[in-house]
């Protein structure tokens, strides 16, 4: 029987991403992300509920979401649900659960530092990673600028 393993969120950025280069220049980028229900109880009353999720992407989009996410910012993320475990210092079993982007779309208005506050960019499945989805596309040595070209009009009136 076949499984599917597939995660759909929009929330804001909790902090802004943090970002690591491992060996052989492979970024990943870690940031969570908070999404919040609103619900009445039994009395009426309106209540809201925040959910936290760590968020990990690699490769172009961890250059992407080093260079434009910021904490606050909306974003819509698709991926995969990953749990890892491991020992803490006591040596007991602990577990941590975090969704492993391939597509993310950064929503919103112009930010405040000057970047575009729109962008769909999607994780290819090729190992070198250069291809996202949207109207953006990244080629390595295509440009100085990272490997990253908007081919969007500079001239939008937002």
């Amino acid at each position: 029987m076949a499984s599917v393993n597939k995660v759909i969120l929009i929330g804001n950025l909790g902090k802004d991403p943090e970002v690591r280069h491992l060996e052989g220049g492979v970024a990943v980028a870690r940031f969570p992300i908070a999404t919040s229900e609103s619900f009445k109880d039994k009395s009426g009353q309106k209540q809201e509920r925040t959910e936290w999720h760590n968020i990990v992407v690699w490769r172009g989009l961890a250059e992407v979401a080093e260079k434009y996410l910021r904490k606050g910012n909306s974003v819509y993320i698709e991926g995969r649900i990953r749990t890892n475990s491991y020992q803490d210092k006591e040596g007991v079993q602990r577990y941590s659960t975090e969704i492993v982007a391939d597509n993310m779309t950064m929503l919103g208005g112009r930010s405040d530092n000057g970047g575009s506050g729109g962008g769909n960019y999607q994780e290819s499945s090729a190992a070198s990673g250069g291809n996202y989805a949207g109207g953006a596309t990244a080629d390595k040595g295509s440009s100085p600028a990272g490997g990253f070209q908007n081919d969007e009009p500079d001239d939008l009136p937002f």
